[in-house]
């Protein structure tokens, strides 16, 4: 067999272009660093639908639980397997798709294999046997990356839980005020007005409601920053780091006169999409927020900054991996000259609301004890039922949080009210 898996002269092995294309995007994430969307072009493509999705599954479950595929491939090897040898990463998702996506042993075996030759094809097939026949199991969350679970502290256990399975899919409603309606048609849950919750895996662009713009994807935690507006009653708000648009659609929906900002063209034009197919409307600017110059000041800022997105890490396991100290500062060095700049454009009585999805304090808690104007403490009364402001009233979400309704993401989000 050749090192693509093909057999000499015959056809391909079935099932092994996803498992392929999966190995391509976990080495860029653990040995480049680099996220999984980074890689998803180049290794998926060509690849049908079916094959891209499994592909993306298989990588996002290897991250997910990779300290626990770890011990387990330790316990059933002497040979002391370099973190980032390939044959650890095989066995990493041949782990992945038996104990997490169900696959029989035997179909593990014949997929994923040929991806290897010689003594490591024969040592990742011992492995695996041997912990077949042992009937391993993983432990009901995952094990967090002891740097990563240093750094979350005392809620390293509820947010490791909360990361045990992928998301379900949230939807933020244009009008609020159809939400039941939109409930009963989608067979949904909600949690607030204008919150819809579904289970995962649904064709977005195939549910009822989406040609006519009646609503976009949109995590819970991540519609509380422009929730947290109110009504814009035709003022003037700015979304800064718009892209790819959620707030900005929603500060449009509450009445709000917008201007999104983002430096990435690129991802501005999905937000441009979007605005119209939803029927809303913002001024769309493509520049460097730290150039850039407003011909007036604002009513509203929203600043939905870069961040570490350590938040999202039950979508992008990736973030478990690839994030440490330099990152975090690198971050916050950006986040803190963005709230300087923005600040001075707020007019007497304008809000400022400062939201990241990282976890990280750093991003986060010390970025608002920075900022020189008054707080405006956030109330219960504004926040899905089970969320509760923290002393300081600021926010702080994390995948832990309202665990019997399928989590949400990791945020934080203070609010000023300029003097």
């Amino acid at each position: 067999m050749t090192k693509a898996g093909k057999p000499k002269g015959g056809p391909e092995v079935p099932g092994l272009p996803a498992r392929r294309a999966a190995l391509r995007m976990l080495d860029g994430v653990l040995r480049r660093g680099e996220t999984l969307e980074q890689n998803e072009t180049a290794a998926l493509h060509g690849l049908p639908a079916p094959d891209a999705g499994l592909a993306r599954a298989i990588a996002a479950e290897t991250l997910r639980w990779l300290v626990d595929f770890d011990s387990l491939i330790d316990s059933a090897t002497r040979e002391n397997l370099p973190e980032d040898a390939k044959p650890r990463t095989v066995l990493r998702l041949m782990l992945a798709q038996w104990l997490r996506l169900d696959t029989p042993p035997h179909a593990v075996v014949a997929t994923a294999l040929p991806l290897l030759s010689g003594g490591p094809k024969r040592l990742a097939h011992g492995v695996f046997g041997a912990l077949t026949k042992r009937g391993v199991e993983l432990p009901a969350a995952p094990t967090l990356p002891p740097a990563v679970a240093e750094r979350l502290g005392e809620r390293a256990g509820a947010i490791a839980a909360g990361l045990a399975e992928p998301p379900p899919l949230d939807l933020t409603l244009r009008d609020p005020s159809h939400t039941a309606e939109w409930a009963v048609k989608l067979g949904a849950d909600s949690l607030m007005p204008g919150h819809l919750r579904l289970s995962r895996g649904q064709a977005v662009h195939g549910l009822e409601g989406f040609e006519d713009g009646a609503w976009w994807v949109q995590d819970l935690a991540a519609s509380l920053p422009a929730r947290l507006l109110g009504d814009g009653q035709g003022r003037r708000a700015l979304d800064l780091c718009a892209a790819p648009g959620g707030k900005t659609l929603q500060l449009a929906a509450q009445g709000w006169q917008v201007t999104a900002l983002d430096i990435s063209a690129k991802r501005l034009k999905l937000l441009e999409e979007n605005l119209k197919r939803t029927g809303l409307s913002a001024d769309v600017i493509a520049a460097d927020a730290f150039k850039w110059e407003p011909e007036a000041p604002f009513d509203a800022i929203l600043i939905d900054a870069p961040c570490t997105a350590t938040g999202t890490a039950r979508r992008h396991p990736d973030v478990l991996h690839r994030i440490g100290p330099r990152q975090i500062e690198q971050m916050a060095e950006v986040q803190a000259r963005l709230i300087e700049r923005a600040s001075g454009w707020l007019t007497p009585g304008g809000a400022l609301i400062y939201a990241v999805c990282s976890l990280e304090s750093e991003e986060g808690e010390e970025q608002a004890e920075k900022v020189w104007l008054p707080r405006e403490p956030i109330s219960a009364e504004e926040l899905p039922a089970g969320l509760s402001p923290t002393a300081h009233g600021t926010l702080r979400t994390d995948p832990g949080m309202l665990p019997e309704h399928g989590g949400l993401d990791g945020f934080f989000i203070a609010r000023w009210r300029n003097s």
